[in-house]
């Protein structure tokens, strides 16, 4: 009876949250101790100094002891410099009662260190070089001076506002005898009805970080949040929270933390960007300071010897571990992502299928059901590559098994799927059923495979099972035994073509403090939860690639996941959770997945539609278009929502989300080739305009834009009846963007009133570049691989062009071993040609059917063909939209070899 009344809880408190988060669950700032304490420091009264008498400097690095002057305890500081313009300062206690943790996961490998060259040293500082950077790190106070050349653009502490709470014994009295005032909270804490222990007291750390001449300062995903950060203050508002937390119908414009956590920022003004990877998995905070809103200046010009007017501050605080942060010199925005992904990692290239449609809903209810929406989905000519099933398909809520009734035959519905060229994911979370037979919990409990609570005991929590236990990824038998898991042989009904949605890993804990798990568990090794938290989603989805890996060795793993830390896009693509049917939902995921991308993980969408209620028909479509311009395209729904799927609208709408659909699946060459450069060069697959416009002082704000790669500029439609929307196209009068539908021309001068109708899709190629599509209208990716290619032109003000692709067999690793062709296409005004760039070769049979010239030459009457295979072969020409465009056709000539086209 206690189970049943569990659930009606469970359910009326998720019904309750559908309305709108309920804020109360969540701690502030002003309720969470180490932050309170952290904040309270006050600015310039730093009392941690450098002794420079023993200093060690290496050809790679300098290292030092720190002294607390107050505390009278020692800390052991050291700077490295990375290869890559990156330096990296860490801090930890040189006699540590505890060992500090550090994540495991983040970093993709060892890194590799750069020679430091000695400038100055002296009793007051000491200054070392490496490129065209010098570092000057001052002994009292402590402080840390970054210059590009001669140019101040970073200091560390120049605030004083750095902490190192280092572990100690709880003292009941001064020495004096006195009363010992602390922060409540210091040793023990409690929220709402959650008490958390705190065996090893205090130990937080944080340092602020200073930008002098910055406008901006961009990063810290996740939150519904703007792209450029806002200021923080006590008082005010709450500083960004990095705590990964399952956060139903989310706020918008919120500081609030939501299901991952990345700690990078990226500072940038029109003359450089640098970034700070505050590399730590606690609970973390970070006030921003803008010195537009008057506060910051004044400090930092005092602090650093600065004159300069613009300055951006950040301020972490994370509740445990150590002071481990990047500095990424940058100096352009692409530079420091670049070396950001150099630290963490890229997104290895994903199989080609997951780059086209998805289809989900809580939940598919039954074989017949998802046949039956493939089925209309091919009636009314619809493209849709993937279906997805959520928790009911399991039996009772245990993972790694079907329900015997509503999904008796998987593998036959799988199969089936599998022959109209469709794929399957299904939904796997962290938390275990507690179920005397279940076989999972039954060998999970006798290997000791869970979390355990603070007292040795296994961790009880409640999800969507009732009682369940937490998988400890960090015991390296539990990596073994899970991943093991996914084979054909433990998880009975799936094939080869299953992949994999993580869900609920932040983790998610109905009836823990903040429906998370509290943190005096402990993990294995002896790691407090509260240490390792942020990363935790990060440790679980290491172990389902692990996992998909081992099971299909030559596929391309799919995982999707929810909860993430830096270093997830290894493994994961993401998506940004519970929204809802909003216009405001809709405006938000540009910046959100545009946040993520400038945070590494470029494979991002959100749910089409919203998760949460019924969106109304207009908003439906215009979702379906803004979000053929996102890495991932899922639709996605509340298991209360009605159903929504695009074929049971009118003919209107229907036609209208066949439009985008089509575009989407028109565009995956591009999209394809753009994370196959993601990978080999770490640059974003998205990006905000920014990122291409440094120099641009309009762009900082703008974030309803976005570019794909460096060839589409889109703006996603989010107001409803609206009939002209402003589109803002950088570069200036001698860039220019072509209307994908219409090829009619505008030059990049900055805010055009373009008409809108609810047809349109508002996108642009960018001058100068050459896309390369599949037009022909099919059924799922799969039936296009064979398809031929249509080259877009898009001749820049010179009338020149070009552009790449990337072939090959689209969902395996041969590409590892130089199966690919990489073609690059370019265009003088007269000639168009293609070569391979590379020294690699894939026998696809794919070849160009059509090019179509944007902003073409006047005049041209024929076209003239010339390649190895079909040797000179005069082509057909004419011109189309009003002569915005020259058209030739059928070249039929093979992508894989040299070829020429020449105009005349």
């Amino acid at each position: 009876m206690a189970y049943l009344w569990w659930h009606i809880y469970v359910i009326l408190s998720i019904t309750l949250l559908v309305f709108a988060v309920d804020k109360s669950n969540f701690k502030t700032c002003d309720q969470s101790s180490f932050c309170r304490r952290l904040r309270g420091v006050k600015p310039g009264e730093s009392k941690y100094e450098l002794d420079l008498d023993q200093l060690e400097i290496t050809d790679d690095s300098v290292e030092a002891k720190l002294l607390n002057t107050e505390a009278g305890v020692l800390f052991k500081f050291s700077l490295t410099a990375i290869n890559g313009n990156i330096f990296r300062v860490q801090v930890d206690e040189a006699s540590p009662l505890y060992p500090r943790f550090r994540p495991q996961f983040a970093l993709n490998g060892e890194l590799q260190v750069a020679k430091l060259k000695l400038i100055e040293r002296n009793k007051d500082f000491v200054s070392v070089g490496y490129n065209r950077n010098k570092v000057k790190i001052h002994a009292r106070p402590f402080k840390i001076d970054f210059f590009e050349n001669d140019d101040l653009i970073s200091v560390i502490n120049g605030r004083g506002l750095f902490s190192f709470e280092h572990y100690r014994k709880k003292q009941e009295q001064a020495e004096d005898g006195g009363e010992i005032v602390e922060d409540p909270g210091s040793w023990e804490e409690n929220f709402k009805s959650h008490h958390d222990s705190k065996p090893k007291g205090p130990s937080a750390v944080g340092v602020d970080v200073s930008f002098p001449g910055a406008l901006r300062v961009y990063g810290l995903p996740e939150h519904a949040d703007r792209l450029p950060l806002k200021t923080t203050r006590p008082g005010g508002t709450d500083p960004y929270r990095l705590y990964n937390l399952d956060v139903f119908e989310y706020e918008l414009d919120s500081t609030m933390a939501l299901y991952g956590a990345i700690p990078v920022v990226y500072a940038h003004s029109t003359k450089r960007t640098l970034g700070i990877f505050w590399h730590n998995a606690a609970e973390t905070w970070v006030d921003v300071n803008n010195s537009k809103d008057g506060l910051v200046a004044s400090i930092v010009n005092l602090v650093s010897g600065s004159s300069n007017d613009n300055n951006v501050d950040v301020h972490f605080m994370s509740e445990s571990g150590i002071v481990d942060l990047f500095v990424l010199m940058g100096p352009t925005p692409k530079d420091a992502v670049k070396q950001y992904a150099s630290l963490t990692g890229v997104h290895p290239l994903p199989q080609y299928y997951t780059l086209a449609s998805h289809q989900s809903r809580w939940n598919y209810n039954d074989e017949d059901d998802v046949t039956t929406v493939v089925q209309n989905f091919d009636a009314n000519d619809m493209p849709i590559d993937t279906m997805w099933l959520d928790i009911e398909y399991t039996n009772s809520k245990k993972y790694f098994t079907w329900d015997p009734i509503k999904f008796p035959h998987p593998e036959t519905m799988i199969n089936n799927l599998t022959a109209t060229g469709r794929k399957l994911i299904v939904i796997i979370d962290p938390h275990i059923k507690r179920e005397s037979g279940y076989f999972v919990h039954e060998e999970s409990i006798s290997n000791g495979y869970y979390v355990n609570n603070k007292d040795g005991a296994v961790y009880e929590g409640w999800c969507w099972p009732g009682s369940s236990s937490y998988l400890d990824f960090y015991k390296p038998e539990t990596v073994e035994y899970y991943k093991n898991l996914y084979s054909l042989e433990n998880f009975k009904g799936t094939t080869h073509d299953v992949n994999i949605w993580n869900d609920m890993n932040e983790p998610s804990v109905f009836n823990g403090p903040e429906i998370t798990m509290p943190k005096d568990c402990i993990h294995h090794g002896g790691w407090e939860h509260r240490d390792v938290h942020n990363e935790y989603a990060l440790s679980h989805t290491v172990a389902t690639f692990l996992g998909l890996i081992q099971r299909s060795p030559n596929r391309r793993p799919f995982i999707l996941t929810r909860g993430h830390f830096a270093g997830s896009q290894r493994y994961t693509a993401m998506w940004t959770g519970d929204n809802t049917a909003d216009w405001s939902h809709l405006a938000i995921s540009y910046p959100m997945c545009l946040s993520e991308a400038l945070g590494g993980i470029s494979f991002c969408g959100a749910d089409i539609g919203g998760f949460f209620n019924n969106p109304d028909a207009e908003l439906l479509q215009r979702w379906y278009q803004g979000a053929v311009w996102l890495p991932f395209y899922r639709a996605h729904a509340h298991i209360d929502t009605r159903r929504r799927e695009p074929f049971l609208y009118s003919d209107d709408v229907k036609n209208r989300i066949r439009n985008a659909l089509r575009l989407r699946y028109a565009h995956l060459p591009l999209w394809y080739t753009v994370f196959w450069q993601h990978e080999t060069t770490g640059e974003p697959v998205i990006r905000p305009l920014f990122y291409h416009y440094p120099e641009d002082e309009n762009v900082l704000d703008i974030d309803d834009e976005l570019l794909v790669g460096d060839s589409v500029l889109a703006k996603a439609i989010t107001e409803a009846g609206v009939s002209n929307v402003n589109v803002y196209l950088p570069g200036g009068d001698s860039e220019l963007w072509y209307d994908i539908e219409d090829y009619k021309l505008y030059r990049g001068t900055g805010n055009h009133n373009i008409p809108v109708s609810l047809d349109k899709n508002l996108a642009f190629y960018r001058g100068g570049r050459i896309i390369s599509r599949k037009d022909r209208p099919r059924r799922s990716s799969k039936v296009i691989h064979n398809d031929p290619y249509t080259l877009y032109v898009a001749s820049d003000s010179n009338g020149k062009a070009g552009g790449y692709l990337y072939v090959d067999d689209k969902e395996s690793y041969g590409y590892k071993k130089n199966e690919y062709l990489y073609v690059y296409f370019s265009f003088d005004g007269k000639v168009l040609s293609g070569v391979s760039v590379d020294k690699s070769d894939y026998p696809t049979t794919e070849w160009i059917e059509k090019v179509v010239i944007l902003g073409p030459p006047e005049g041209i009457r024929g076209a003239r063909l010339e390649s190895g295979s079909l040797g000179v072969a005069e082509l057909d020409v004419s011109y189309s939209k009003d002569e915005r465009a020259l058209v030739v056709r059928k070249p039929g000539v093979s992508v894989r070899e040299r070829f020429t086209i020449t105009l005349y």
